[in-house]
């Protein structure tokens, strides 16, 4: 029997080098081990488990919805007769309440990728890697720069009249301005909660916000010629 080891604890990343440690993995360095065949590939099973999880309830509340409730389809498309407005699926109105303000070019293809890549590579900039709050390291700075980038994306919806996107704007500023100037000691819970979002949070949030309401806009507020309605009157 081989005498037992005496562990000491140290800061490394590879464990065969130093097997007798209990290695502290730092920020800075790699959490892996450097070894030259792996016969062990990482996985996340508990994950995986609660996605496969999500989805079968998912797919069993669908169908017992369909059981009472009939898809809202409209009749047998007729090529002689264009309906007005010619609405897109629900999936994709929010886009075409942005077409009616913007140029296609602009609305179709510019500001959706411009905002998907911005939620891609946000998370690779050192404001963004350690998931911290927005508002906890340089706050001054940043607290400046959140109010002229506020400012400037009112005034660019007011110039272009998109006058339905500028509540979800102002609201998320307003949640953002109970971030900046609250910390992870609040004694509220939401300030506390608030504090601790990094920047990738409030651009998705606001985001899924806007979609949310030009969707419902274009769903229920748009009639003949894209003109605005009150969806209680015919």
């Amino acid at each position: 029997m081989s005498e037992p080891k005496d562990f000491v604890a140290g800061i490394d990343s590879d464990q065969r080098r130093s097997p007798t440690r209990v290695v502290f993995v730092t920020r800075r360095t790699s959490a892996q081990v450097k070894v030259t065949e792996e016969d062990q590939v990482q996985t996340f099973p508990e994950v995986l488990f609660r996605a496969a999880l999500a989805i079968e309830l998912l797919t069993i509340a669908l169908v017992v919805f369909s059981l009472f409730f009939n898809a809202p389809l409209e009749g047998i498309a007729d090529p002689t007769h264009t309906p007005n407005p010619a609405k897109a699926p629900w999936y994709f109105l929010g886009l075409q309440e942005l077409l009616h303000y913007f140029p296609p070019v602009v609305a179709g293809v510019l500001v959706p990728t411009l905002l998907i890549l911005s939620l891609v590579v946000i998370p690779y900039f050192n404001v963004n890697i350690e998931a911290n709050g927005l508002f906890l390291k340089d706050h001054a700075k940043r607290v400046r720069l959140f109010y002229l980038t506020a400012m400037g994306m009112l005034i660019f919806l007011l110039a272009f009249r998109v006058y339905v996107a500028v509540g979800p704007t102002v609201i998320v500023a307003l949640a953002m301005i109970v971030a900046a100037y609250s910390t992870p000691d609040s004694p509220s819970r939401l300030r506390r909660y608030l504090a601790l979002k990094p920047l990738a949070y409030w651009i998705m949030t606001w985001f899924l916000f806007e979609l949310i309401v030009l969707t419902a806009v274009g769903t229920w507020f748009r009639g003949p010629g894209w003109s605005w309605v009150w969806p209680w009157r015919s």
